[in-house]
């Protein structure tokens, strides 16, 4: 068992995996840890995969990793506060689960749907130290952490899976369009794709998806 700050589900590697890999996965507004552990089976057996739980309760096995309000001009504010405070959990759970289990920050991917895609994002963008990839669905990227960035040289040498449904009910494909152009501004190996769906995991997104981190491992070993 795992002894880590954020509550979690675990499945491990594959007992031969010569050097194993890491994919720490973050659920949506209102879900829960059990959410993206359900693709655990779907995940290349080389990645150990953890599922966060998010530390704000909205109700019952409902949990967000920071609360927003929607303005009067479809924009959103966010508690800051709130958004610090998981993005600092995150990075210190990540960086436990890694030295656990003997895991180098060059085979550590983050991954998230909605605002766990967020959350990985953000992680990427300020602490790319801590990770060699994303892997972010249906997602944004917060203006508010512009301040925190990294220079895009920084960011060398790391790759970001992006991926958007065009009949997104939830978060408009603008905002996918948006992330594309910032990572588009950086040395990021940026793989971009939309399929037809709403704000949900189209079938062939994820197993595009989980061919994306397949291929990370072989690059790897080549």
């Amino acid at each position: 068992m795992l002894n880590l700050p954020l509550h979690h589900l675990y499945r491990a590697a594959a007992v031969d995996t010569p050097a194993p890999w890491l994919l720490v996965l973050m659920h949506g507004v209102g879900s829960n840890e059990q959410d993206l552990f359900g693709l655990a089976g779907m995940v290349p057996p080389a990645f150990h995969v953890l599922s966060l739980r998010a530390p704000y309760t909205l109700g019952p096995s409902s949990y967000a990793w920071f609360q927003f309000g929607v303005n009067p001009d479809g924009s959103r504010s966010i508690d800051t506060a709130q958004e610090k405070a998981s993005r600092a959990l995150v990075a210190q759970t990540c960086a436990e689960a890694a030295q656990a289990l003997q895991i180098p920050a060059q085979r550590l991917v983050v991954g998230g749907f909605s605002q766990g895609g967020i959350m990985s994002l953000s992680a990427l963008l300020t602490q790319p130290q801590l990770l060699q990839a994303i892997m972010v669905w249906h997602s944004r990227l917060l203006p508010e952490i512009a301040a925190e960035q990294v220079a895009p040289a920084q960011l060398a040498g790391h790759q970001a899976w992006i991926s958007h449904g065009t009949a997104d009910n939830v978060i408009p494909l603008a905002q996918a369009h948006a992330i594309r152009a910032a990572l588009q501004a950086t040395p990021v190996d940026l793989a971009y794709h939309e399929y037809p769906c709403r704000h949900e995991l189209h079938p062939q997104e994820l197993q595009d998806s989980m061919a994306w981190l397949q291929a990370l491992t072989q690059a790897q070993r080549g």
